[in-house]
């Protein structure tokens, strides 16, 4: 595998464990699985019966912080290569079309992990499906906002 890969590899795989843990802080989860279902506070000796494995709410996580990288990096890379004289709404037009676009792309994967039963949901055989959707989605939310810029640029080029 090229170094490059290696670094997207890393990168999606400290995101997953990042977006598990949010996940996991949101129900009141510390690191050892204790939980004060009172007042959602790490109390000692209180256990957890381990969470089962979701691919569908896996998928549906990354899909949203994919969602909030693509937009981020739309608003500062894409935005900037179409800034134009004087108070045009281009830009903000552009902006709106692009984030747009892309949300079918992202229902799509979503739609195909939610048609998962129960059983499947669970179903570790998933996990090299899961992992090349989870690829497909982050080099669409991250490279996206790139190849539309130099994309742009090509353009203005020709046009000048």
């Amino acid at each position: 595998m090229p170094e490059w890969g290696m670094a997207v590899a890393f990168w999606l795989t400290a995101l997953d464990r990042f977006a598990i843990r949010c996940s996991n802080r949101r129900r009141g989860i510390n690191r050892d699985n204790r939980v004060d279902k009172v007042s959602h506070r790490s109390i000692p000796g209180a256990r957890l019966a381990a969470k089962p494995l979701d691919w569908r709410r896996k998928m549906s996580d990354n899909i949203a912080y994919a969602l909030l990288v693509y937009t981020s990096l739309q608003i500062f890379v894409t935005m900037g290569a179409l800034k134009t004289e004087g108070m045009s709404l281009f830009p903000y037009l552009a902006l709106i079309l692009l984030v747009g676009a892309i949300i079918p792309a992202c229902r799509r994967f979503e739609r195909r992990w939610n048609r998962l039963n129960d059983d499947q949901a669970q179903d570790s055989a998933l996990a090299s499906f899961y992992r090349r959707d989870r690829l497909v989605l982050w080099l669409l939310a991250i490279g996206l906002p790139f190849a539309l810029t130099a994309l742009f640029k090509g353009l203005a080029a020709l046009v000048d």
